[in-house]
């Protein structure tokens, strides 16, 4: 059995070097909250399909989005003015997650958000280092995205949503409040046509993994979001 880690505690992956091509590291471990942070401080992410083992994945190249290189489009400023959406971070973090464990993806046969998937992330928000961000309809969640915030950087997970263009509304809205706090990197993991439209770029490993140390010198945006909106 691999030992339950705390927030305290800290686990050595191998070198990303090791990753073979597609990005596949290592496997095995648990996603306890000291195993999911100590990935994200080196790199590393989780992923993979129920009944596997966890995998645990370090890209080259990597997709990532400049907060100062964010687009957005002359509709979604218009959509934005008019508060179609409501925005809120942090209020609904279970139920986003959920949401988007539920999202149908036509590129996918089904989920990688597992039920032991959510019940780790949920910890880590408890814990103040995972965070969400919604938008409604009136009192109804209709899009939303949720991921993992480590000094300057935001590790972005999934995203859903239920009605046009909402998930983009919180994530435009997210971004934005996250470069005014000093957050200089959105890590987006892998290519999507998604987040290319919204500025997204691939950059090396290596680059990404640089640009990484340097953030995470930055005083973490711990505890709750919720105030923030």
């Amino acid at each position: 059995m691999f030992p339950y880690l705390s927030s305290q505690d800290y686990f050595t992956f191998p070198d990303p070097e090791e990753a073979d091509p597609s990005g596949l590291l290592a496997a095995g471990g648990n996603l306890s909250p000291g195993m999911l942070l100590s990935a994200y401080r080196q790199g590393v992410f989780p992923w993979f399909n129920p009944g596997e083992e966890i995998l645990w994945w370090n890209p080259d190249p990597r997709f990532v989005l400049f907060p100062e290189d964010l687009h957005v489009s002359k509709s979604m400023l218009r959509l934005l003015r008019r508060e179609t959406y409501r925005i809120s971070f942090d209020t609904s973090f279970a139920e986003v997650i959920a949401s988007c464990a539920e999202q149908y993806r036509p590129d996918q046969g089904g989920t990688w958000i597992t039920g032991e998937m959510q019940k780790a992330y949920i910890e880590l928000h408890q814990l103040g280092y995972a965070h969400s961000a919604e938008a409604w309809e009136g009192d109804t969640l209709v899009g939303g995205l949720y991921g993992v915030s480590l000094g300057g950087i935001f590790c972005g997970e999934s995203m859903f949503f239920r009605r046009p263009n909402a998930s983009k509304a919180a994530f435009i809205t997210l971004i934005e409040h996250l470069r005014s706090r000093g957050v200089e990197l959105i890590d987006s993991q892998i290519h999507t046509p998604h987040l290319e439209s919204l500025g997204a770029i691939e950059i090396p490993r290596q680059e990404y993994l640089r640009l990484l140390n340097l953030l995470l010198r930055k005083t973490d945006l711990s505890g709750s979001w919720s105030g923030w909106i």
